[in-house]
């Protein structure tokens, strides 16, 4: 039986259970990092990458960056493609 002591493991989870995880680990990102034990901020790390890695499986398109927020892109929109 699988150790379930840390969620269900993201690939079991459907695509709306996906999502709401995700943005449940992410509200409480702050006051885990603040206010929570070693322990406690390990978890919630590995939990973290394991739904964005799941995330970035399933959704490839809505994970990519903004074209600006990547060196190439800030340097075509600025006009500097070339260099």
């Amino acid at each position: 039986m699988a150790d379930r002591s840390h969620g269900i493991p993201p690939a079991e989870l459907g695509d709306d259970e996906l999502r709401s995880e995700m943005a449940h680990l992410h509200e409480t990102r702050h006051d885990t990092v603040l206010g929570g034990s070693e322990d406690a901020l390990e978890t919630h790390t590995r939990r973290m990458l394991e739904l964005e890695t799941e995330f970035q499986r399933r959704f490839p398109a809505e994970a990519a960056p903004e074209p600006r927020r990547t060196r190439a892109g800030s340097r075509e929109e600025a006009g500097q493609a070339d260099r």
